[in-house]
């Protein structure tokens, strides 16, 4: 019987650096992020410094919205072009973002190659952590139900805790699914949030500095590292804020020597969400151990 040859997918909010695509062959569909009636495209016309500063400069807030199908299928037909059979698409969480669930509705009708669509259930390089796994996994000739099987086992580990600077943007694109009891306390405070298992996001407590959330973000890692027996992988990743990112990165290598870490960024189309200056602390069992 013939192997499958599968392409791995995923969309731009995944954040992965150009090293990474090139090493695994990864296909990216670039997210739309609008500036008015101007749609601007990640990777393509919109990078992160761009996006922050336009941020700062343009008298209209931005919005998201999901890349279109007739993108999908461009990008699907590149992967075909290259000799794949198969595709497994791996997205934004579904809980924030209709990403999924537009590629769910439209890979019936995809002819030629056989989409696979993985839900996330987070974002950044929470997702894209899953992304390489689907794709080094694949590279080793497993099949999409072994993969989906490590990916389910990675997701499962896989948690957020991160803190905004400003909660009024989340707020607007609706994106947090209990901030009405911070409305009241919103400005003097800085909200600290998580993805619940179904990949929506929700206020998990309340701090009055950065530097206060994060003591709150390690107390909490060392029960984590305390009660696994697996190697844990965290990303810091920073909304144009890569002071304090450097800053929590070397606290947290040397609070936590036994734990990877490793940084990315909250890009333009999670930017549009949390605001400047937000800031994640994304961790999982490390991605490298379901490769053996």
């Amino acid at each position: 019987m013939k192997m499958m040859k599968i392409a791995v997918l995923t969309d731009s909010s995944a954040y992965l650096t150009q090293a990474d695509i090139d090493r695994y062959h990864i296909y990216v569909v670039n997210d739309p992020v609008l500036f008015g009636n101007h749609v601007y495209h990640e990777n393509v016309d919109l990078d992160s410094d761009k996006f922050y500063a336009m941020l700062k400069t343009e008298h209209v807030t931005p919005t998201t919205s999901q890349a279109s199908n007739g993108e999908v299928q461009r990008v699907l037909d590149q992967a075909l072009a290259d000799g794949y059979d198969t595709a497994i698409v791996v997205g934004l969480s579904s809980g924030i973002s209709g990403f999924i669930s537009n590629v769910t509705a439209y890979a019936p009708s995809v002819t030629d190659i056989d989409v696979h669509v993985w839900d996330s259930r987070i974002a950044c390089s929470g997702a894209g952590n899953q992304v390489l796994l689907a794709a080094a996994l694949a590279e080793k000739g497993m099949s999409v139900d072994e993969i989906f099987e490590r990916l389910a086992q990675l997701r499962e580990t896989t948690k957020v805790m991160f803190v905004v600077d400003d909660m009024r943007h989340l707020m607007r694109t609706g994106r947090i699914s209990n901030g009405q009891s911070l409305i009241g306390t919103m400005l003097q405070i800085k909200p600290m949030l998580a993805f619940t298992p179904e990949g929506k996001i929700v206020a998990t407590g309340r701090e009055r500095q950065m530097k206060r959330a994060f003591t709150t973000i390690t107390t909490n890692f060392h029960k984590v590292v305390d009660s696994v027996d697996y190697p844990l992988r965290v990303s810091i990743v920073d909304a144009n804020n890569p002071q304090m990112k450097a800053q929590w990165l070397a606290a947290g290598a040397a609070e936590f020597p036994s734990v990877t870490f490793e940084d990315s960024i909250i890009g333009p189309l999670i930017g549009v969400h949390t605001g400047e200056k937000a800031m994640g602390f994304i961790y999982a069992r490390d991605w490298q151990s379901f490769l053996n």
